[in-house]
């Protein structure tokens, strides 16, 4: 079976960043079947190399997170264009399926597109709810809007073969708008190969020579709510401790966060410029705990982020900022703690208690790689996806109702 993956941010380890999109185009491809990649990328021509076995085709569409809502809008409009004008131009040699995978929402209409002219299915992978995001974190208030983008989002997903959630409480989110959708929950995942849990005895441990350390790596954009993380290392700069925060990443909030962090003389705060995963792993190897962090919006709840699961593959333990299923999975599993951002001291507390005890450390980090290779491990999502692929390619090989425009 010829899949063509549609992804417009697809990055490979050695460049760093969300890389869910490469371990599932190579698992692919390991599997057998011919998997080609229609991404986007910063450079001036259409290109194509190949990443193993996977064949990506490279399309000229510049994009970088700071820029505003315009110039966002015309770079998803550009991608979309350009890579319907790719799949037409192999009108000799179409894809069997297309995996079309979000944000942005707009990628659908490729779906949608190809099905209608070319008879092509897609299943539909929805990272993130949109466009309830932009919604709740831009405060769009337009009624007309809000209805045009939701019968958008609708259409979509109405029209995808099948669905993939990444998190419980987008998977609910769909079944709502679709009861008869088949939706699958395939999250993120803790690559346990690469990510290997460290090996270190706490209890005797000098913490005035080696501070605990705080590590936040991801995107700095402003969903992020990072003014926490700052104020987090206010609030232990008060009380005098000399506990290390590190924040490592770019995105259009790192700037201001900067300026702050001088003008509230946080000299325990360091920058770190973003890396590839290796660097990310290195820098781990260095922290006591992964700082997660979101604003406290309810659409945000549902994410399913990349860090926390390679935090669970180091067997760090975490803090989150934020509610929902992973703050349930931490609480749940006894594997960090919740920063109530109206409450600092109580954090301050439980990373002193943590000090006193760095026994309940070394068992919180059994646990996280517990956590990872038990439910989150690596190859247990890539399978799950390949069995939602193989029920797709037996639907086709029979003719059934919905693989025809």
């Amino acid at each position: 079976m010829r899949v063509m993956y549609i992804h417009q941010y697809y990055l490979t380890p050695e460049e760093g960043g969300a890389i869910r999109s490469y371990h599932l185009s190579q698992g692919m491809a390991a599997a057998g079947l011919k998997v080609e990649m229609i991404t986007a990328h910063n450079g001036q021509n259409y290109t194509i190399r190949w990443d193993g076995k996977v064949k990506v085709h490279l399309l000229p569409v510049p994009y970088d997170n700071r820029y505003n809502t315009l110039q966002r809008l015309w770079s998803f409009y550009s991608f979309v264009r350009k890579a319907k004008s790719l799949i037409g131009k192999e009108d000799q040699d179409l894809p069997d399926l297309l995996y079309i995978t979000s944000t942005p929402l707009s990628t659908g209409e490729i779906g949608i597109w190809a099905k209608r002219k070319w008879g092509v299915p897609y299943v539909f992978e929805v990272r993130d709810l949109w466009p309830e995001a932009p919604i709740q974190v831009k405060n769009i208030r337009s009624r007309l809007l809000k209805n045009c983008l939701y019968r958008w989002e609708y259409k979509i997903y109405k029209e995808a073969v099948e669905m993939v959630a990444l998190s419980p409480g987008i998977q609910k989110y769909i079944r709502g708008l679709l009861p008869e959708k088949c939706v699958s929950m395939v999250p993120n995942f803790s690559d346990t190969g690469s990510f290997n849990k460290k090996e270190r005895n706490s209890s005797d441990r000098d913490f005035k020579a080696q501070p605990m350390t705080f590590m936040y790596a991801g995107a700095i954009g402003y969903v992020n709510g990072l003014q926490q993380f700052l104020e987090l290392a206010e609030q232990a700069k008060h009380h005098h401790k000399n506990w290390r925060f590190r924040l490592m990443g770019n995105g259009n909030r790192l700037d201001d966060l900067k300026r702050e962090a001088k003008a509230r003389k946080l000299d325990k705060l360091e920058f770190l410029p973003f890396g590839d995963k290796k660097k990310v792993k290195e820098l781990m190897n260095e922290a006591d705990l992964a700082y997660i962090s979101f604003l406290p919006l309810p659409v945000l709840a549902h994410s399913s982020p990349n860090k926390f699961f390679d935090a669970l593959a180091m067997g760090m333990p975490v803090i989150v900022n934020f509610k929902g299923w992973i703050w349930d999975l931490v609480k749940g599993n006894g594997i960090g703690y919740y920063h109530d951002c109206s409450n600092h001291e109580s954090l301050i507390a439980a990373i002193e208690s943590l000090e006193k005890s760095p026994e309940k450390w070394d068992e919180m980090s059994r646990r996280a790689r517990q956590l990872a290779e038990t439910s989150f491990e690596k190859q247990t999502m890539v399978s799950r996806i390949l069995d939602i692929l193989e029920g797709c390619k037996s639907s086709l090989a029979s003719g059934s109702p919905g693989f025809v425009s």
